[in-house]
This record gives C-alpha cells, structure tokens and sequence, in this order.
C-alpha cells in the first residue's frame, strides 16, 4: 500500500469521507468539532511517484498544509520553498505549513515528545538514554538535545544506524552522544535522568514483547517515556511503575504532536483533553 500524505484543507471544497477510526484523523477531527473550526483532516494514499504534483495541487488550492509519513517525510523536502530548525537538522518532514505563498517544513514527532516530557521533567542538563535510532528517535534526540540534555546514550542493535544518529546529535548540536551496542538486556548507569524507548516493541499487535532491559537498574529518580501509544499502558510503563518511575506513555506525544500541527494551520491551541478522550476510546484504554 501506498504511504500517506494527510492534507489539511479548509472547508472550500469537497473532499473524501476520513478513513473510519484512523487514530489521527479521529483525534485531529475531534478537536476540530470541539472548538467549533470548519476544517477538515482528511487520509490520501499518495505513493513517491505522486508526491510532486500531489504537493502541485495542495500548493494551487491554496491549502493550509499537510502531514505525510516515511518515505514521503525525506522526499517532500525537494518539493517545498523550506525548512524549520528541527527539520532542518532532523533531515525529514512531517508537518508542512503554509506561510504567505510558501510551504515551509517543519518536523513535530520530536516537538510532540518534548512537550510530554516537559510536563513532567525539564531535559536541560538531564543524562537520556533512548534505545532505538530510527525516525522517532532521530526525531526525539534532536529535540531533546536542542532543548539542552547534556548526554545522551543511543542503544541500538544496529551500529551503522546507532553511530549515524550519534554523529549527528555531534555535529548539528551541542549534546554530548555516544552508543552503545544493544546486546542482551541492557542495564543503565546510575545518575540517568531519562529513559526513552523510542522503538517499535510492545506496539500492538505484539503487546506481550518487552523491551531488553534490566528492570532492576530502573531507580524511582528516574522517568521513563514510551512512545508506543496502542496500548498506552506498555510492560514498559507497567515495569517502570513498579520501581516507582515517574512515566510518560505514548499518547502525550501522538495527542501534542496534534496540537502542534494544529496550531500551525490554524493558529488555535485546541484541548488536548478532548484528543486524548477520543484515542482511548480507539485504543480502549
């Protein structure tokens, strides 16, 4: 199947039906109903080799903008007039924004991360360590070390994608990176402020999978995130509980990821109460 590319127009034209129950048409289109705003979040299926003239069309009719997902987030670069700063530094684009008659990208995976985490503990000279190196964890270093984490470990199976991550946190802020291979269950070092699994384990369907760490290395000083949000409650979250963690699930970063594009398009800060009401509804949480 092809991936997506999900525009945000306004209420001029006739567009296609959402996609029934997809998680962030239901969330985007619930807050949409709640503050009384005539938009519209819609789903289209928009493969590489449309990608051009699918930007062309959005251009033309004057949209507001869009999001769009792997592989589209790299490619779309080409066809836009710009970059914000985590954009630009991140390499992909998720969240496109009209500004005057240009399209400016811009990347709120991280954003949405960051503003969980910030209800909870303030990154700034925190020790992280983010298992994954992947998208989301490209997305969510890079904000975590512009928000001034002052280390940050990448614990990944894979070296190449772990160290490719590490050079850039190097290099394009002023975090200190390193990696470390992930082999067997991995314990953390004391004095560690946060603990990220920024990958994939435990996303449903494979609810019963565990992340490959030391439970007993967790202390009740530290905060575990996960950005899994179905199902929000993770072994993860529910390990992390147990050693008495302060946790972040993954619904705070879908549900603030929302109203950060929202409020790019629209310029309104909207309920994120309302947004998360209507994913654990979805998710059965």
């Amino acid at each position: 199947m092809p991936d997506q590319l999900n525009f945000l127009p306004n209420l001029t034209g006739s567009f296609a039906k959402p996609a029934a129950e997809n998680p962030t048409v239901e969330m985007v289109e619930a807050a949409y109903r709640h503050h009384d705003l005539h938009w519209r979040y819609i789903n289209t299926e928009v493969g590489p080799e449309n990608l051009g003239a699918a930007v062309a069309g959005a251009r033309a009719m004057n949209w507001a903008g869009f999001n769009c997902s792997l592989p589209n987030k790299v490619e779309v670069i080409q066809h836009i007039d710009g970059l914000g700063e985590s954009a630009s530094v991140i390499g992909a684009v998720n969240c496109v924004v009209r500004q005057g008659d240009q399209l400016i990208g811009e990347n709120t995976d991280g954003k949405g991360f960051m503003k969980s985490l910030a209800e909870i503990v303030d990154p700034s000279g925190k020790r992280i360590v983010m298992f994954g190196a992947g998208g989301a964890a490209r997305a969510i270093g890079v904000e975590v070390a512009l928000a001034g984490a002052t280390h940050i470990t990448i614990v990944n199976r894979s070296e190449e994608r772990g160290q490719r991550l590490v050079a850039l946190l190097n290099d394009q802020t002023s975090a200190e990176a390193v990696f470390e291979k992930w082999d067997g269950n991995y314990a953390l070092d004391e004095g560690v402020d946060v603990v990220i699994n920024a990958t994939s384990i435990g996303l449903y369907p494979d609810i019963d999978a565990r992340l490959a760490l030391n439970i007993d290395s967790l202390t009740a000083d530290m905060v575990v995130a996960d950005v899994i949000p179905n199902p929000p409650r993770t072994n993860l979250i529910k390990d992390a509980e147990t050693r008495g963690c302060r946790v972040l699930d993954g619904l705070g970063m879908l549900v603030n990821q929302g109203i950060t594009g929202i409020e790019y398009w629209t310029g309104v800060t909207v309920d994120g109460g309302v947004m998360r009401t209507r994913l654990e509804e979805l998710f059965g949480a």
